[in-house]
């Protein structure tokens, strides 16, 4: 529930783009700031996320996460100048969702965990696109119909009723409740907590930095983000409305993906589970580069069968790149892993972040996403590549005491 209630924030910039340029005659590119930040303090959150996870549990650091993200919503809807946008959606809402989406998913699968650790990464992965896509109906409901102030209000009760749960019901690690991870063969007392949180993040990030595995998939993963977060996600709604769909037609073969995403991604941490992590990104990384190359032929002012092939093929694609992703930090960096999984997921979102704020300035100059789609579809055959170029580190310092880095 804490997922998928962070998850439903990242949806909702998307849709603010056309009434904020409405109202305050703000450019896409001006909005664009806001999300561009957002998206980067959600990457540069998780590594340290990751690490206060450790250090006060998954309980707190999910609670405060729900609580800025509310909080970021709820002053957003009474912002009337662009830097308040910035602060309030881009500091705030970008600083909650980084603490409780893709590397809280990695550290839950890591204590909670030892059998079908893909099965269940895919699993949680799912849960915040769930989250980004199942509320991009009501959510265009309600801007088209009470205003997009209404919209982020909602959001924030949404969020104070996710927190209420957290608080009561989450359990830190399975110690507490006097059981064993799932698929261990002993009981695993819980770690002594550790003092230097930061610490250990920039000093995990200094170690990851010296191997050749933490760049490569921190540059496929920026390509991820920029071919979801920075491109669909952002800019798919405003580039329908373009072509004279209404936005609730356009939200609707968001949520089309969305439902498929869940499909893909579970199906992916299966495969992940049985195969070469490597080839499945390669894969996952082309077939999505040739669906964005082919999207501008087929956008127009209707859902038609084309359209929703699409969403529905993109969506199998979109996150089924997080398992695999995952599943090569954990078997080149051991107890570390989902602190250099935060890592990464600094790039997916520098990249979604940079595209989001160089797909709005490319619509304002060109007049066309067409061209945005293209660059993106190109990025993707790239990381295609380099997925599989991922061997074993160079270092043995980046592995966590103990571990001893490479393929299993």
């Amino acid at each position: 529930m804490a997922i998928v209630t962070a998850g439903a924030f990242m949806t909702l910039a998307g849709l603010l783009v056309g009434p904020l340029h409405e109202e305050f005659g703000w450019s896409r590119s001006t909005i664009g700031v806001g999300t561009l930040v957002a998206m980067v303090v959600y990457g540069g959150t998780a590594p340290f996320a990751a690490a206060l996870m450790d250090r006060f549990g998954l309980r707190l650091v999910a609670g405060g996460a729900l609580l800025l993200v509310g909080a970021g919503a709820g002053l957003t809807a009474t912002m009337t100048r662009p830097w308040q946008f910035v602060l309030y959606w881009g500091v705030l809402v970008g600083l909650g969702t980084g603490a409780c989406a893709m590397a809280f998913a990695a550290s839950v699968t890591e204590r909670w965990f030892v059998a079908r650790r893909g099965l269940v990464t895919g699993l949680l992965t799912a849960a915040s696109v769930l989250g980004q896509f199942a509320f991009l109906p009501v959510l265009s409901q309600v801007i088209e119909g009470f205003g997009w102030r209404t919209a982020a209000l909602g959001l924030m009760v949404a969020a104070g009723g996710a927190l209420l749960l957290v608080m009561l019901l989450l359990r830190d690690h399975p110690a507490d409740l006097g059981g064993r991870p799932y698929g261990a063969q002993r009981f695993v007392p819980r770690p002594v907590a550790a003092p230097g949180s930061a610490r250990r993040a920039l000093r995990t990030l200094r170690r990851a930095a010296g191997t050749a595995p933490f760049w490569l998939l921190t540059g496929t993963f920026a390509v991820c983000g920029a071919s979801t977060n920075g491109v669909m996600w952002t800019h798919f709604e405003p580039a329908a409305h373009d072509h004279g769909m209404p936005v609730t037609v356009a939200a609707s073969l968001l949520s089309l993906v969305g439902i498929f995403n869940v499909a893909g991604t579970v199906g992916s941490g299966w495969l992940t589970d049985r195969f070469d992590a490597r080839r499945l990104l390669a894969g996952y990384y082309a077939a999505r580069g040739l669906s964005l190359l082919l999207l501008p032929l087929l956008l127009s002012d209707r859902a038609g069968a084309p359209l929703v092939t699409f969403a529905v093929v993109f969506g199998l694609l979109d996150v089924a790149t997080v398992p695999p992703t995952i599943a090569l930090c954990r078997r080149f960096y051991g107890g570390d892993a989902a602190v250099v999984f935060g890592w990464v997921s600094a790039g997916h979102q520098v990249g979604a972040g940079a595209v989001a704020f160089a797909g709005g300035l490319l619509r304002d100059s060109l007049g066309s996403y067409d061209a945005v789609w293209a660059a993106v579809g190109v990025l993707c055959a790239g990381a295609a590549l380099l997925a599989m170029t991922v061997t074993r580190a160079t270092s043995p310092s980046a592995a966590s005491p103990g571990r001893v880095p490479g393929p299993r």
